[in-house]
């Protein structure tokens, strides 16, 4: 009997965290990983002018950050072409899914994903007492016709899709997401969560319509901008919704050095189209070392590529170990039947070097495991 008087739902819930992070496993084998490719960070890392920023701002850090992100908020309202009035800035679109679930899902409440999409979103669910409804992928995609019949039946209050997709790195044309955005059931809002949104060919997001109150826009600053640490994210909605984040947020999460690093991010164009560039080359250098290994990449339109083994979940979460032993840090997808692939972040050319050189052999030992 713990002593301490926790809520009947927190009592009930498992002590667990979405993932587990490359520092812990390090930890445990008393070693660091010589590439770090499993966590879908930018390894080209974040533009000089942001860099730049971050550290003139660090000696102001004895003062909060803005709790409005005015600046941050009015340049990104200016980048998009829509009022300040539809954006919330937040620590990452894990913490504002944190908010999101917390402002419309009381113990009970259903919510809608595909069984082994993006985890952190079913975190928050459970952790408000919510009841998690899932649908299978379809094709490696994840099937937004699917999510909206399921939906309908269950009467879900949020529908969470990420497009591109984490973890398979596939995705839908605008066509598709808008006719799932006007398809959205009377009480019910659509989670779209376009993290990899900048590595994704023309014609993949739908038009820009912040005043629709069918769907909120998650995007971040982690990925192609490089700033996964500064904790950087942003919500696209209503402004009725998005004001609704001023009753629950933390007021002071963000950090002065992340909103001056974000801003001067958002401004170096260039650095973002080079950053793009080198990630697309990546996925093709990842593509061909599977390939020549006999495994079979699959399309992405993001900063990673999943990799189908061939096998199912046992072989590939034993090439996960392997890889690991050997130095290279990667991770695999949660679910049947996309457990059967492994997941590579695009890394710089010595990150693949390595990959490279231990995936024949991790190869080797995951095939003639016990």
């Amino acid at each position: 009997m713990s002593r301490f008087r926790f809520t009947p739902l927190a009592a009930a819930l498992p002590a667990s965290v979405p993932f587990v992070g490359p520092e812990a496993q390090e930890r445990a084998m008393s070693r660091p990983f010589a590439a770090r490719l499993g966590a879908n960070e930018n390894t080209f890392g974040p533009s000089p002018a942001a860099i730049a920023a971050m550290r003139e701002a660090a000696g102001e850090t004895w003062m909060y950050g803005d709790p409005e992100s005015h600046e941050l908020r009015a340049a990104l309202a200016a980048f998009h072409g829509i009022g300040a009035e539809n954006i919330m800035v937040g620590e990452g679109i894990d913490g504002l899914l944190g908010y999101l679930v917390r402002l419309f899902i009381a113990p009970g409440d259903r919510v809608v994903t595909s069984a082994g999409a993006y985890p952190t979103f079913n975190y928050h669910a459970a952790g408000h007492g919510g009841e998690i409804v899932t649908v299978p992928y379809r094709d490696d995609r994840e099937d937004p016709e699917a999510l909206i019949r399921k939906a309908v039946e269950t009467g879900a209050r949020l529908i969470y899709i990420a497009n591109p997709d984490n973890p398979m790195g596939s995705w839908h044309d605008a066509a598709t997401m808008q006719a799932m955005i006007e398809a959205v059931p009377e009480g019910a809002l659509l989670v779209l969560d376009e993290a990899y949104i900048e590595f994704a060919p023309e014609g993949t997001a739908p038009p820009l319509m912040p005043d629709d109150p069918r769907v909120i826009r998650l995007r971040t600053f982690s990925k192609a901008y490089g700033m996964a640490g500064a904790r950087v994210g942003y919500a696209i909605g209503a402004p009725e919704l998005i004001g609704a984040f001023n009753k629950v947020r933390n007021h002071f999460g963000m950090a002065r050095i992340s909103q001056a690093g974000a801003l001067a991010a958002l401004g170096d164009g260039d650095w973002l189209a080079e950053t793009v560039a080198k990630v697309a080359a990546a996925r093709a250098r990842i593509g061909e070392i599977a390939a020549a290994n006999g495994l079979g990449p699959l399309p992405s339109a993001t900063n990673f590529v999943a990799i189908d083994c061939g096998e199912g979940a046992d072989f590939a979460r034993a090439i996960v170990a392997a890889l690991g032993e050997l130095g290279v840090f990667i991770r695999m997808p949660f679910a049947p039947p996309q457990d059967r692939c492994i997941r590579v972040s695009a890394g710089r050319a010595r990150d693949l070097d390595l990959l490279e050189a231990a995936l024949p052999e991790a190869l080797n030992a995951a095939r003639n495991r016990g």
